[in-house]
Formats: C-alpha cells, sequence, structure tokens
C-alpha cells in the first residue's frame, strides 16, 4: 500500500494529502522505469560505441570491466542504510556536490531504473542476437526481440505521463467546502460540482467531477483528479450532502 502522507484529525475541518515520487510507490516506480529507460537506451549506445573503439586497441574487456564496476556501486550504494553518508564520504575525494535529500533518493530511484532497464533491454537483444545467428524463427531473425527492444522507449514515455497524473497534492477544506490543488495552485468550490463519479486506480480514485453551467456560462476548472480513496469518499459524500 502506498502512503498519501494524509492528514486528518478528529477536530480537524482539513484533509491534507500528498501523492508524489516520495509517498507513493506507483508514482515513484512509473517514473524510475520511465527515465531508467531513457538513460538505459543511451547507456547502451555509449557503452557499445567505448566497447568498439576499445576493442580495436584490445581493451574490450576494460570497458566492461567498468561498466560492471559501475553497476556493483550503484547496487552497494542502493542496498546499505546509509547512502548518504557514503556519498558524502566520497564526494569530499571529488570535486562534486553528493546530492542529499529528494535529490538523492529522485537519483537512485533514476539509476535502479536505469540498470533494470538495461537488463531488460540487454537481455532482449541478446536473444535476439542468438535467434538471428540460429535462424531459430526463421526469416523473422532478430526483428521480434530488438522491435519489442524499441517499443521500451515509447511506453516509458508513456510510464512519465502516467507519473505526472498521478502526483497530486492539495486540501480538502470541508467547512468551505474547497479542494486546494498545490502546483498548479488552483480551488475548487464544490458547491458549483453538480456531480462526481470515480475510478479506482490502483491505490489512487480518479474523481471526475461534473460542473455546473449557471445561466449557460462555462466553470473553469479540472474535469479530472487523482485522490487518495478516503479524500474521494470525502468528496462524495460532502456532495451528496448537499445534493
Amino acid at each position: 500500500m502506498d502512503e498519501d502522507a494524509t492528514v486528518d484529525s478528529p477536530d480537524s475541518e482539513t484533509i491534507q494529502w500528498r501523492r508524489d515520487a516520495s509517498t507513493s510507490r506507483t508514482v515513484r516506480l512509473l517514473w524510475s522505469l520511465g527515465v531508467g529507460t531513457f538513460f538505459a537506451a543511451i547507456g547502451i549506445i555509449v557503452f557499445w560505441r567505448l566497447y568498439d573503439l576499445a576493442s580495436q586497441a584490445g581493451g574490450g574487456s576494460v570497458v566492461i570491466a567498468l561498466f560492471a564496476a559501475l553497476a556493483v556501486t550503484i547496487l552497494a550504494f542502493a542496498a546499505t542504510s546509509n547512502t548518504e553518508r557514503r556519498l558524502e564520504r566520497l564526494a569530499r575525494r571529488l570535486p562534486v556536490t553528493a546530492p542529499s535529500g529528494t535529490g538523492l533518493e529522485r537519483a537512485m530511484d533514476a539509476a535502479l531504473g536505469t540498470l533494470a532497464m538495461v537488463t531488460v533491454i540487454g537481455t532482449l537483444m541478446a536473444i535476439g542476437r542468438v535467434v538471428s545467428q540460429r535462424e531459430l524463427l526463421g526469416g523473422l531473425g532478430a526483428g521480434p526481440f530488438t522491435g519489442t527492444a524499441a517499443l521500451l522507449l515509447p511506453l516509458a514515455l508513456v510510464a512519465l505521463v502516467l507519473a505526472s497524473f498521478l502526483r497530486s497534492v492539495g486540501t480538502l477544506d470541508r467547512e468551505k467546502r474547497t479542494l486546494f490543488l498545490y502546483d498548479p495552485d488552483q480551488a475548487i468550490d464544490l458547491d458549483v460540482i453538480e456531480g462526481v463519479s470515480t475510478r479506482r486506480f490502483g491505490d489512487a480514485t480518479i474523481l471526475t467531477l461534473e460542473y455546473a453551467q449557471p445561466d449557460g456560462q462555462y466553470v473553469a476548472g479540472p474535469r479530472r483528479l487523482v485522490v487518495p480513496p478516503n479524500v474521494a469518499r470525502e468528496v462524495q459524500a460532502l456532495l451528496e450532502r448537499s445534493a
């Protein structure tokens, strides 16, 4: 289950929530794999280019060793419980500033996503090469596997769009009957909402809002919102009480 950082005390008239990569595993996974796919594609291209150049000088194994060491280092940093402290020690020896806090978490997510997608893409390419050399699929060759690997790039873009769509930060004020959204800042008066429908998407709920049109005038505002399930239930309850 994801934690949406929902704050709701018994005597409070507000419910606050936050859904982003730091509180939602769904958003975090989508963002990590989306960014990781693009980095993996770039990394594989760089690896093969360096490997080709090094092989001509008889040093192809050195490139393999360097990339393997980088992968092991990333995994070691991810597995340790004091990643930030270790990075600070390493940064003291280098002319760089080590990321910390949220920046470090996102950097590690991107690095792990990259390793995961390098494994996936590399496996597809390796299988395609074997199939092509042994002519296991007849005239198809490596096409199905390289095509699948190429398809991962648009899927990564979809994952990033979904991660952005599923992000949500805001406050529901019961007393004012208003939804306050942040990033971007918006305020939705529930009195101008005629109806609402909900659809569960994993750990989140997608609210589809129907706005009233007083005197035929269009009311501006988001038509779909992603909120935690308890916020969706509370919005529905408020609208039912005023119906």
